[in-house]
């Protein structure tokens, strides 16, 4: 099943039993905030494999461990192991938990994001157990939970608990390595009016009337832009008024969300100040107008029973080409006969976590296509799948391996 060209760099890949257990990972479903099943199954598979700790914590992130017998640093290779839900299951021409083999490909809600890319790391990573005593600093495998809600949060408990010295994220990278990602903000914009019966509208203040003045003002406003990552593009997402349905009433109050895909070096502050700005311009031509604007914050019942909580705002991130890990990686890689481009995530990941709040330098490498997530039919080559678990072991053995 493997493209002949590729080599494991120190020890085979027991592809059959990878294969298995993405199987096993996409029959058994964990939507966010119920993978306990997934952790539980991660945490068997990787205590059978011969990790010397395997452990659930408070959050339910599972977290293995191979500890070298020699000093070194530590690497931690992490994928969440919740997905989106499956909506419209009418539309897929497979069942989406059976783990269907077809024409070199593995089906299932999961398969490009993300537990085939975890399935990697464990086996991948595995016959490393039989090599510590020249393995000089531990590797890491984390199964977070609650990405697909809140990118990052409960990273950062591993994080806390495991104090890497530099991660490995595995969305989706079609095998080519990752160096930056924009983060994303979502921020809440609300108009504050005065509610009247909708036959006497003039002694009221329709919030909606407000928001698209104010609407059409932030339309106009700069996009930031960086030459690697992109546009600091900012989109609207939704809108309500207030009361709704508004049975003959003028709505008194109207929220839009706006997603903003931010640029290294910007803070909440600097996202929401010219949207400050243009609400401050609109009160100066109408002292009626009001409104306020606001980076969201939210919660997310764990299956543990614990509670993430925080803003959704999630730091972008680069790391510099000639970084050693982003160097040693690609070399890494390129010995196995992986042939990566060096590039970008187009969406956010954990990473806005590891190195947006921690600094901790963070690369990204994963079997499947960006665009496969949260599709119809969603799928994974099996070539790909292999070529990932040989190049997580490659970039282990690279840093760790004496």
């Amino acid at each position: 099943m493997t493209n002949n060209c590729l080599k494991a760099p120190v020890a085979a890949v027991d592809e059959q039993a990878l294969i298995n257990l993405c199987q096993q990972l996409i029959q058994t479903p964990g939507y966010t905030g119920q993978e306990k099943e997934v952790a539980q199954l991660l945490q068997t598979t990787m205590l059978a494999l011969g990790f010397d700790r395997v452990w659930i914590d408070d959050v339910g992130n599972v977290i293995g461990q191979i500890k070298g017998a020699l000093p070194g640093p530590s690497i931690l290779f992490d994928g969440h192991i919740d997905t989106v839900e499956v909506s419209d299951q009418d539309k897929w021409s497979v069942a989406p938990f059976a783990g269907e083999m077809r024409e070199g490909h593995l089906f299932g809600r999961g398969a490009t994001d993300m537990k085939c890319s975890i399935g990697a790391m464990v086996y991948g990573l595995a016959p490393l157990v039989a090599l510590k005593n020249n393995l000089a600093g531990s590797v890491f495998i984390s199964g977070t939970v609650c990405e697909e809600t809140f990118e990052g949060i409960a990273l950062g408990k591993v994080i806390e608990a495991v104090k890497p010295d530099c991660v490995v994220i595995g969305e989706a990278s079609g095998l080519s390595l990752k160096r930056g990602q924009r983060g994303r903000a979502e921020i809440a914009v609300t108009t504050l009016g005065k509610a009247a019966h909708s036959s006497n509208p003039s002694i009221g203040k329709n919030a909606v009337y407000m928001m698209m003045s104010l609407i059409e003002k932030i339309r106009s406003l700069p996009v930031s832009h960086d030459s690697f990552l992109g546009d600091g593009i900012l989109e609207l997402t939704d809108i309500i008024s207030t009361p709704y349905p508004g049975a003959s009433v003028v709505p008194h109050r109207c929220r839009i969300t706006f997603d903003r895909r931010t640029l290294v070096g910007e803070s909440e502050a600097a996202v929401l100040a010219p949207i400050q700005q243009a609400i401050a311009e609109l009160a100066a031509e109408d002292p009626s107008f009001s409104a306020e604007a606001e980076i969201v914050t939210a919660s997310q019942e764990c299956y543990t029973g614990a509670v993430l909580s925080g803003s959704r705002f999630f730091p972008a991130w680069v790391l510099d080409e000639a970084h050693p890990l982003v160097a040693g990686a690609l070399q890494a890689l390129r010995q196995t006969g992986l042939d990566p481009s060096l590039t970008k995530y187009s969406f956010c990941t954990n990473g806005s976590t590891s190195a947006g709040v921690h600094h901790i330098p963070t690369i990204g490498f994963g079997p499947g296509r960006e665009d496969g997530a949260h599709v119809v039919d969603e799928n994974i080559e099996i070539a790909q799948l292999i070529g990932a678990a040989i190049g997580y072991q490659a970039i282990a053995a690279k840093f760790l391996l004496k």
